[in-house]
């Protein structure tokens, strides 16, 4: 039944060398391509801003009550009662302890009486002078009836006057006898309690101690060199000009510099071991929260002048010292080394390193090694006094 047909059926071997080259050309053929790389990171760049910045003396100082005094008993005897209350503010003038009265209240129409007494003498000494003073010229009466009258009145007179002394003092003894505050200010805990005697010579009774905070000094001390500056942009106190220079300072734990005060008193000459001369501001302290002897950061206004400023999270800091990232016309990272000053609200001033026409990194450091390249997408609220751009600009994405 097959005669006549030929037969195609080749060894096995030799189907499976033709079968494999036909497979690898199948699986070139749907191999994929590599993908892309992946387009540069995108940063946010800004040029510096342009401002007129305050230069600062960076200091620090100590609180000091303006007024500090300890209340004794200036008369002795027994103190009878207390009007305060431990650690709280007092008026000028408020009664605050008050010692027995009696005794001196006695000894003040004591003396009152003796004066009375010596006045009727003086009158009726001055009376009699006259009487025989007119009696004389007609023979009723002696010369020496005359002096002896006139040695009377003065004498009475003198004795008057003792005792108007002696009267005064037994007043202003028992106004001592009522001790009240000399200013008004914050007064601390009582160290004599009723009962207790006070004032005796043998036993000098401090009986509390008051200070005034409100206003409150700060201390502080500039150096030699920062002298020189001061000087150039303005006087000291008392040595020219009038007009009082602004200080703030800052406390512990406090964010920026919100006290602000004014330079009353700079000492006559520097301290010849530190080099350093005394400086003392005056600040308002109405609710007593500045309390005597704390730690405080001066900042000292110098001169105005026109800066260059970046926020200051654009500036970073290494072994080298403080840098920012920049952005050059080809959109390459490049690190400037920088000179930073102080620090206005969120930006910082830049006193080297930049001239103003660079596309300085502030966002995205991290993903921009020096030397890499970036995407730079320009900040939406670029300042308004930006400076001239250079001709070699990085391609900035608005």
């Amino acid at each position: 039944m097959f005669r006549g047909m030929k037969t195609s059926f080749q060894p096995l071997h030799c189907r499976v060398l033709w079968v494999l080259p036909l497979l690898a050309l199948l699986q070139v053929g749907c191999k994929k391509p590599p993908p892309p790389p992946p387009p540069p990171p995108k940063v946010t760049v800004s040029h510096p801003v342009k401002r007129e910045v305050t230069d600062y003396l960076e200091l620090t100082g100590n609180t000091q009550a303006v007024n500090s005094v300890q209340l004794v008993a200036r008369v002795p005897g027994y103190l009878e009662k207390v009007f305060f209350r431990d650690g709280q503010m007092v008026n000028n003038g408020q009664p605050l302890f008050q010692i027995q009265r009696n005794t001196y209240e006695a000894s003040l129409r004591q003396a009152e009486g003796q004066v009375m007494a010596l006045r009727s003498q003086l009158e009726y000494a001055e009376g009699q002078l006259i009487r025989y003073s007119n009696l004389l010229p007609h023979k009723a009466a002696t010369q020496t009836d005359v002096d002896n009258w006139r040695y009377q009145r003065d004498s009475a007179r003198a004795n008057l006057k003792a005792a108007e002394a002696n009267r005064d003092l037994a007043r202003l003894n028992l106004g001592y006898t009522l001790v009240s505050a000399p200013f008004s200010g914050r007064i601390d805990r009582r160290q004599q309690d009723p009962g207790n005697l006070v004032g005796s010579e043998t036993n000098n009774s401090v009986l509390a101690q008051l200070i005034q905070i409100n206003p409150i000094y700060v201390y502080f001390t500039v150096s030699d060199l920062d002298l020189a500056r001061l000087l150039k942009s303005n006087s000291l106190p008392g040595v020219a000009k009038t007009e009082k220079r602004p200080v703030f300072i800052a406390l512990a734990q406090e964010e920026g510099y919100s006290h602000k005060g004014y330079v009353d008193f700079a000492a006559t000459s520097l301290t010849p071991t530190t080099g350093t001369l005394l400086l003392r501001g005056v600040f308002r302290n109405p609710s007593g929260r500045i309390l005597p002897g704390l730690y405080a950061k001066v900042r000292l206004p110098l001169e105005r002048r026109v800066a260059l400023l970046i926020p200051d999270t654009a500036v970073r800091s290494d072994q080298q010292g403080s840098y920012v990232l920049t952005v050059n016309g080809k959109n390459t990272v490049e690190r400037r080394a920088v000179k930073v000053g102080h620090q206005e609200d969120s930006l910082r001033v830049i006193e080297q390193g930049l001239d103003g026409n660079e596309w300085v990194i502030v966002k995205g450091q991290l993903k921009a090694p020096s030397g890499s390249r970036v995407t730079p997408v320009r900040e939406d609220a670029e300042p308004a006094s930006t400076p001239s751009r250079t001709t070699a600009e990085p391609k900035v994405k608005p």
